[in-house]
């Protein structure tokens, strides 16, 4: 891993984005970072400007609760999933929903878009991933093989391979430079649930699992190269700061860790500001930390500010 020390983390001031009528799912930013982009219970997505905290859009559609979103990573689009078992296209310039795509069985719980943006993974409920093409909304392919629901997705920087995750407490990366995708690497070592996956830019993945830890794998060579262990309770979401340097991580609890990724550490524990804590991700500059939270009274996104998150 890198040899450089991260900088230190340091919590400011917190923002609360306030209008939703359900919890907080799933949040992303947009690869400029100006808009954050919310799923919420109430079956809505909605659409935040960064600095401000303006609500930009509120976009119903979905006829059940927004269980993911995930913005392209050429920004003009982003995708939500839903309890019924659809995933709807949106265009980020007219806030409009451009396809729904049909396909899964039971509820959709991850969907993730290729580095090009041309194409969309999606897995869930019904044990299947599909392939789709962004652009005509066309399955390209099913890929099988998961003994249970699928929870979490995540291509790789290289767009070669997709990592997926599920209850059956497997991670599965498949070989998309072959007509016919095929499991060539299966990693194994939780004991539960994967509920989330993340690439860092290098092309080193993470897992977060209902058994409470975080592992850091080098999936060419299938190695384990960090255990990371501190949460109470199952770990909701993960994102790597920008530079790798970096992991936060959100557990359904009231908790939100910073890890240095050098040597596995827990820098800093957030507790005490939020909820539970459902979501959580840096802003492509790395200076800002997003948690996304459910609070039984007024159901929030927290938004944490951290001055020295910033390479040194």
């Amino acid at each position: 891993m890198n040899s450089r020390a991260p900088g230190t983390l340091a919590v400011g001031r917190v923002k609360f984005f306030s209008r939703h009528r359900g919890e907080v799912n799933s949040s992303a930013f947009s690869p400029d970072g100006q808009t954050l982009l919310t799923a919420s219970e109430d079956g809505c997505v909605y659409g935040w400007e960064t600095q401000s905290g303006r609500l930009l859009w509120r976009l119903g559609g979905h006829t059940g609760p927004v269980k993911f979103c995930r913005f392209s990573p050429d920004g003009r689009l982003f995708a939500s999933t839903s309890c019924d078992c659809t995933i709807r296209l949106w265009d980020v310039a007219e806030a409009k929903c451009l396809q729904v795509l049909k396909g899964h069985q039971r509820s959709v719980e991850t969907v993730s878009f290729s580095p090009d943006s041309k194409q969309l993974a999606s897995g869930g409920w019904d044990k299947r991933v599909m392939l789709w093409e962004v652009q005509s909304g066309h399955v390209l392919r099913h890929l099988a093989g998961h003994r249970d629901s699928v929870q979490s997705s995540e291509f790789a920087p290289s767009s070669d391979c997709l990592a997926t995750g599920s209850w059956d407490a497997t991670i599965r990366i498949w070989d998309l430079r072959t007509g016919t995708p095929e499991v060539y690497q299966e990693l194994e070592g939780h004991s539960g649930n994967i509920s989330c996956l993340c690439y860092s830019a290098s092309g080193l993945l993470a897992s977060g699992s209902w058994d409470k830890t975080i592992h850091i794998w080098k999936p060419s060579t299938r190695s384990l190269l960090l255990q990371l262990k501190g949460h109470v309770t199952w770990v909701k979401s993960i994102t790597f700061s920008p530079d790798g340097l970096q992991l936060a991580s959100a557990g359904y609890s009231r908790m939100v860790k910073v890890w240095d990724c050098n040597t596995g550490k827990c820098m800093e524990t957030l507790k005490g500001v939020l909820d539970v804590a459902h979501a959580c991700t840096f802003t492509p500059d790395g200076r800002l930390l997003v948690c996304g939270a459910a609070d039984q009274a007024r159901r929030q996104v927290h938004r944490v500010k951290s001055r020295r998150l910033s390479r040194r």
